[in-house]
């Protein structure tokens, strides 16, 4: 049943450059993406823009929200972004503990001025009833909202959805900015605010676009700071004998990770795709069972995965449905994942 409902959602998707046709994906995700994940994203945003009203009282105090308040909402996100995660029953998870996390804020805020559906919303139970809660959360709801009003508010959220991508990886190495931090909080919560004009909201945009320099700006400061800086660097794109991994993605710490449990192990590691910059860094390119880079970009995984015998790790925002011929072989960390 619950199937069923979820294909009944009016399922429509635009954020990345595959959409169907380049106008959107109304029936399934070119990516993969079910009407049901789809619906669950929606929702998932639509409560963490609940969270950020009530989040918004203690910026607005001149206090640093909770870190780990800050770093659920920056994965949650991350998750809703293109080709991150495809599991239905993570993104139930990630919205009871996003009910969690708002009634704390309730019971530490008190009432508020914003009392938008967001903000008063409180989750339903089941997953079935979260998917027909999801019809007001998606971009479909609301008819009568402003055009302009209605593509301002989509541009900050996903300008946020890519913040939160370099946020991510930064924080994995324990760098983070205030400034952005609150930035999540604020901004959301003006994309719920019937007040704001189409004036403030551009300027709203605007400042996302700031935001985006600054968190690039500590990511790369991370990066260089743990990895110290990058050089040109020759890279072997041949396949040495022996068991091998390849990983995929961007993030330098899921790497340096592998990197150091498989050190000594005969096992060697290639990179793939976007994570070809990291043979540069001297802190990785130090180890030297990383041998090299196999194939190309992210989206020929597929035909290149196909027949290969060793292990892939996909990291960060790089996954496409899996082919049978090596989903057994498919791993994924912290929140990338198929179901």
């Amino acid at each position: 049943m619950e199937n069923n409902m979820a294909m009944e959602y009016p399922m429509f998707c635009y954020q990345c450059e595959q959409t169907a046709g380049g106008k959107g994906c109304t029936k399934m995700g070119v990516c993969g993406k079910t009407p049901e994940v789809a619906a669950l994203q929606d929702l998932l945003i639509f409560q963490i823009k609940g969270i950020s009203c009530y989040a918004k009282e203690i910026v607005e105090k001149g206090e640093n929200v909770d870190k780990d308040i800050v770093s659920f909402v920056e994965n949650c996100l991350f998750t809703t972004l293109t080709n991150v995660n495809f599991d239905a029953d993570v993104h139930v998870e990630l919205l009871r503990r996003s009910q969690e996390i708002k009634e704390q804020l309730r019971s530490k805020v008190g009432a508020i001025k914003n009392t938008t559906e967001h903000a008063t919303y409180n989750l339903s139970s089941t997953k079935a009833e979260m998917l027909q809660d999801a019809k007001k959360a998606g971009i479909m709801y609301d008819q009568d909202l402003d055009p302009d009003i209605r593509s301002l508010r989509q541009t900050i959220v996903y300008g946020l959805k890519g913040i939160s991508a370099y946020g991510h990886q930064a924080r994995a190495l324990g760098y983070y900015d205030d400034q952005v931090d609150n930035f999540y909080i604020r901004a959301l919560e003006a994309t719920t605010d019937d007040n704001l004009s189409v004036e403030e909201l551009i300027r709203w945009t605007m400042r996302t676009g700031d935001m985006s320099v600054a968190v690039m700006k500590k990511l790369d400061e991370a990066n260089t700071e743990v990895y110290s800086n990058p050089t040109p660097h020759k890279v072997n794109v041949k396949m040495k004998k022996g068991p091998f991994i390849i990983v995929s993605g961007h993030d330098l710490k899921d790497l340096e990770m592998l990197l150091q449990q498989t050190e000594g192990k005969g096992i060697n590691i290639y990179t793939h795709g976007e994570m070809l910059p990291s043979h540069g860094y001297p802190g990785l390119k130090k180890y030297k069972h990383l041998v090299g880079n196999f194939g190309g970009a992210w989206q020929d995984q597929q035909k290149e995965f196909d027949s290969i015998p060793g292990c892939i790790l996909m990291t960060t925002n790089c996954l496409m449905r899996p082919r049978e011929t090596y989903k057994d072989r498919i791993f994924t960390t912290n929140v990338v994942g198929w179901d």
